[in-house]
């Protein structure tokens, strides 16, 4: 059937007329050979390695970032980068971790316990132990000249009660609307700097979403990651527990309804029981972690710098279950690798870049960008010589809105900081023809993706980007997020457009511009 219509097909066009409606060639440039040695094949290999079951989900500070750090740092060895790190690799850098080590409440004579009846959040809580303790129930915990939840309550050496959520008026709309530039003491760091001005010892919030914290599981036990050095208020807020309607009931003898019902009619609520003992300790964790470096020396413009870069970490084992991390992002950091192979390549065929470029695979994205964030504030080359920041975090996967057309890449931030950026990537993508699809650059965008990703690191010290993205998709941050789901002939054509633009900015007379700033 396909060769019969094909025969029919060609009679009835006629070799003239075909020729006429195929549209031109692109003609191929000295990039060309090289970027095509980036392929589907070689990067599906990379891949099911650095998102292998092995890796256990690279999480930040695991032996698995750690394995996979070794792995990145061989394959720059074998294809003849030179240390990226002034000499070394890794650029190495530590984190810290609180950690809950033991933790429990007494009242009414019951003992509740962390992470089922109550629970608090450990940055900002402080090791605490105290014996019998009056409560006192304060309502929205709010004290203003309007509104005063403390009249007549004296809450020193006490622990405060309070529900959370603000008052209305008459009309159900918050007694103070938000005026942007004004505090409004309605927040529950203002409720907690009141307490701590009223001489409180602890803070317990009913909340009603104790009952589902549990399913956090351990993570509840540990806070994020965090630089040791990070400034941190030097005013006295005292710790604060959100409790469960049970511990609730046991101090006061009311249901939360019954409380939020007398705070909303003005009626006083006496504590029944007063906490018989509290107990809260911590611990703290130093976190290793590194980027990974590795430098191709430019031959005549060898103060600049062009970077690509990704991040190869990902978020570990949740419940049990390894989230390998396929698109986010080791289709990125694969990228990177056979990026780095490919200009290697042209290297030794005598066509080695102007410009230095540097390929950095980073650790802690998913920490909150905190390894290209260790980069920029301790930079190995100079950020006023970095001439962009290529960026590559997700492009192995097609989102929903393209499943009819799969051919195309988002990409955000280009047109940021330099007028001549997005021309240039459109150019490099004459040789690959992707749909080029702007939507994440809207400043408006509600997802703010310029905001969520490593060169925006780069970004706030004026280094131009572009940041290559596929969308959000089913799997993004699950369990399900695993190599046999990409689509490697696209993942190849992604990476080989940021390859002709690195080719590019590298190697054109002038380094690109710095004119703008767009938000």
């Amino acid at each position: 059937m396909r060769k019969f219509t094909l025969a029919i097909s060609l009679l009835a066009c006629g070799a003239t007329a075909c020729a006429q409606m195929a549209k031109p060639a692109v003609k191929p440039v000295a990039a060309s050979p090289y970027a095509k040695s980036i392929t589907a094949a070689e990067l599906k290999k990379h891949l099911y390695i650095i998102a292998g079951d092995e890796m256990q989900g690279r999480e930040t500070g695991t032996p698995g970032q750690h394995k996979a750090a070794k792995y990145i740092t061989e394959h720059f060895k074998r294809i003849g980068l030179e240390p990226g790190a002034n000499g070394q690799w890794e650029q190495p850098f530590s984190l810290w971790q609180d950690t809950l080590k033991e933790s429990r409440i007494t009242a009414g004579g019951k003992v509740f316990e962390f992470g089922k009846d109550y629970y608090a959040g450990l940055r900002d809580q402080k090791d605490q132990t105290l014996g019998q303790t009056p409560v006192v129930f304060a309502g929205y915990g709010i004290s203003n000249e309007q509104y005063d939840s403390y009249k007549g309550i004296d809450a020193t050496d006490k622990i405060v009660l309070l529900i959370e959520g603000e008052p209305l008026n008459a009309d159900g709309k918050p007694l103070f609307p938000k005026v942007e530039g004004q505090p409004q003491g309605t927040q529950l760091r203002d409720k907690l700097r009141t307490a701590g001005g009223k001489g409180a010892k602890a803070v317990f919030v009913v909340s009603a979403n104790v009952s589902q914290i549990g399913r956090m599981g351990s993570r509840l036990m540990r806070t994020g990651l965090y630089f040791r050095d990070e400034i941190t208020t030097m005013e006295y807020i005292p710790n604060s527990y959100f409790i469960g309607t049970d511990l609730a009931t046991a101090l006061t003898g009311k249901s939360l309804a019954e409380l939020t019902a007398a705070v909303k009619e003005s009626k006083a609520v006496a504590t029944v029981a007063p906490v018989t003992a509290l107990t809260f300790t911590k611990g703290k964790l130093e976190v290793k972690s590194s980027n990974v470096l590795g430098i191709l020396p430019g031959t005549d413009k060898k103060d600049e710098y062009v970077f690509v870069t990704a991040h190869y970490d990902h978020i570990g084992v949740i419940n049990g279950k390894i989230h390998n991390g396929a698109d986010d992002d080791g289709s990125g950091t694969v990228s990177v690798m056979m990026m780095a192979e490919a200009f290697m390549k042209a290297k030794k065929a005598g066509k080695g870049p102007r410009r230095n470029i540097v390929f950095m695979t980073v650790a802690g994205e998913e920490k909150g960008l905190l390894g290209s964030r260790y980069y920029t504030e301790h930079p190995i080359y100079p950020l006023s010589n970095t001439v962009v920041d290529l960026n590559i975090d997700m492009i192995g996967r097609i989102d929903p809105e393209h499943e009819k057309d799969s051919n195309y890449v988002y990409v955000i931030g280009d047109n940021k900081l330099s007028s001549e950026l997005r021309p240039i990537n459109e150019a490099a993508n004459e040789q690959v023809g992707l749909k080029l699809d702007y939507k994440y650059n809207d400043p408006n965008d509600p997802n703010r993706f310029y905001y969520r990703s490593d060169h925006y690191m780069f970004a706030q010290h004026k280094v131009p980007i572009i940041f290559y993205f596929n969308g959000v998709h089913v799997d993004y941050h699950g369990a399900g997020d695993k190599p046999d789901k990409i689509h490697y002939p696209m993942l190849a054509k992604r990476a080989q457009l940021v390859f002709y633009t690195a080719w590019e900015v590298a190697n054109r007379p002038d380094r690109i511009k710095v004119d703008r700033n767009e938000k």
